[in-house]
Formats: C-alpha cells, sequence, structure tokens
C-alpha cells in the first residue's frame, strides 16, 4: 500500500497521473502485476503541512508500505527510478519528492481473509 501526501492545491491536480508514474516504477522495478494498485492520496492543507527549508509547495511525500523480503538494492532501484519519472513525467525536483520505505514482517499483514505469511497465490515476488 502507497500512502501520498501533499499539500491540496499541488497534489489534486496530479493525483492521477501520479499514480500512474509510482505504479509504471513499481512494476518495472518489483515486478507488480498491473491489478495491484492500492494507493492513497491525503491532500493538506497547507497549513497542517509542514515541510523542510529549501522545498517548494510541490514538496510531496511518499510512503511505501510492503512486506519484507526485497534486496536493499531493489529498493534503492525503485526510491531512484521514483524520483526519475516524477521529474521526467511531473516536473516535480527530487528535492521536492520524499520517499520512505516501511516493510513489516509477512505476518504482520493481512488480506482477503489470511495473513502474509500464509498467502500462496500471490502473483509477484516479494523476494526480488
Amino acid at each position: 500500500m502507497i500512502v501520498v501526501y501533499g499539500i491540496k492545491e499541488n497534489l489534486n491536480p496530479i493525483k492521477s497521473q501520479l499514480s500512474d508514474v509510482i505504479h509504471k516504477s513499481m512494476q518495472s522495478v518489483l515486478g507488480m502485476p498491473e491489478d495491484k494498485r492500492a494507493h492513497r492520496f491525503i491532500p493538506m492543507d497547507k497549513s497542517d503541512f509542514y515541510y523542510p527549508g529549501g522545498r517548494t509547495d510541490n514538496y510531496t511525500v511518499i510512503e511505501i508500505n510492503m512486506m519484507e523480503g526485497r534486496q536493499i538494492e531493489t529498493k534503492k532501484a525503485l526510491i531512484k527510478c521514483l524520483f526519475s519519472e516524477i521529474e521526467s513525467e511531473l516536473s516535480i525536483s527530487p528535492v521536492d519528492i520524499e520517499i520512505t520505505i516501511k516493510e513489516q514482517p509477512k505476518h504482520c499483514w493481512g488480506f482477503r481473509g489470511i495473513t502474509g505469511d500464509e498467502v500462496k497465490d500471490l502473483k509477484y515476488s516479494v523476494n526480488v
């Protein structure tokens, strides 16, 4: 699951395109299937969204929640791909993008009535 935060006036107009860019990167680097898009957008009032100096109102936070198992190099490749694709497709500078990957053990995930360590029919590999 991916959660994206930004100032609503800047985030709302690009939500669909940003979702496409994020998903394309997830497919390219992690091998996620087309139908595995779980994105949540949190548009915020500027008065509720404090961010570091040197950033613009395009500052966007992307939190990627996933089951643990990906290699360090794979996670770094995903982050770099996102920086590159967001800049190329949306003209948002990497300085205005913050990406965090939050990994949890498979047994801490619950979906389709089972836990992640019990699932046997994923259409993608977690260990990449």
